[in-house]
């Protein structure tokens, strides 16, 4: 193999794997993030998400606490699994930019600012974009169902 091909050349079967890859880590990503906030995995409870969302002046802070957990969770679920991959990634596409939008306000992009900015929900809403555009690739669900 020629240089330029290492460089630009692919096979079908090494961007499927990639693409699943991705999405799984990115979708268990998600999952325990959501699991986060019922206070399963890390420090976080549903209260404090709750609260924080209340001093954030987030309508029905308890309902979009539970809904940003659903989504976190379902979506990353269906996303690692590459089940209704699309419908999922807008769920979570959704989700960040709420998150980023109104939990990281006025913060810049860096999540090393003080407070922390958008940096990792814009992260993580351009790969769902990704998988939104491109589809889960041939080792999903959503190839073997549909």
């Amino acid at each position: 193999m020629d240089f330029g091909t290492w460089l630009t050349g692919t096979t079908e079967g090494a961007t499927d794997l990639a693409f699943f890859i991705v999405r799984a880590f990115i979708g268990i990503c998600f999952v325990v993030h959501g699991l986060g906030k019922l206070g399963l995995v890390g420090g976080g409870t549903m209260a404090g998400f709750q609260g924080w969302l209340e001093e954030l002046g987030v309508p029905m802070p308890a309902i979009s606490a539970r809904m940003a957990m659903a989504s976190e969770i379902t979506g990353g679920l269906c996303l690692a699994l590459g089940f209704l991959t699309r419908p999922a990634c807008l769920l979570l596409i959704v989700t960040m930019a709420v998150a980023g939008l109104k939990g990281h306000q006025g913060a810049g992009y860096l999540i090393t600012n003080d407070p922390p900015g958008a940096e990792y929900t814009i992260n993580l809403s351009v790969i769902c974009l990704m998988f939104l555009l491109t589809g889960p690739g041939a080792i999903a669900l959503d190839t073997v169902l549909f």
